[in-house]
């Protein structure tokens, strides 16, 4: 294998391990952790409605910029937030982790995600396409943009308390 073949291996595998910690962070309710992993600008979005256009022009089921994800976080740790009350169980399967671009210390990367939740309502499967813009941050990746396409976002979906 050759050097470029090497780092383009070595980067994929960064990509994976990030990709991974952020799920693990998720499945085990580790916010502070989960929030850690995106830079000061960093936008969550969840479109509605298909693959999403303008989500400044468009419904969506989540468009949070930083604060607005710090806020969550915040009200999640206050203990009024009966919405997951109690915790849901979760446990998501990541594949397809790919890198489409990489410009200087930006990368875009998609990945699928199946996401089993378990609560007292019932237990729900999430399908979802993620697009993640990923920034180096001195020896360390952030998200400065997640995009998370629900494959059934068409239709009426249940309450999503945990954050996907």
């Amino acid at each position: 294998m050759n050097a470029v073949a090497l780092d383009a291996r070595s980067l994929l595998d960064e990509v994976t391990q990030f990709i991974y910690r952020e799920a693990r962070f998720q499945d085990d309710h580790a916010y502070d952790e989960w929030e850690a992993l995106w830079t000061n600008d960093g936008v969550y979005w969840i479109p509605a409605n298909g693959e999403g256009g303008d989500p400044e022009k468009e419904m969506s089921i989540i468009y949070d910029n930083r604060s607005r994800i710090a806020l969550r976080i915040r009200q999640f740790h206050t203990g009024k937030r009966f919405s997951q009350s109690p915790q849901s169980r979760l446990r998501r399967i990541v594949s397809n982790v790919e890198i489409l671009k990489h410009e200087g210390d930006e990368l875009l990367v998609t990945s699928n995600a199946m996401v089993f939740e378990s609560s007292p309502r019932g237990d729900t499967i999430w399908a979802s396409r993620n697009e993640y813009t990923l920034r180096r941050d001195g020896d360390d990746l952030r998200m400065a943009r997640k995009k998370v396409v629900l494959v059934n976002n068409e239709t009426a979906l249940y309450s999503m308390a945990f954050l996907i």
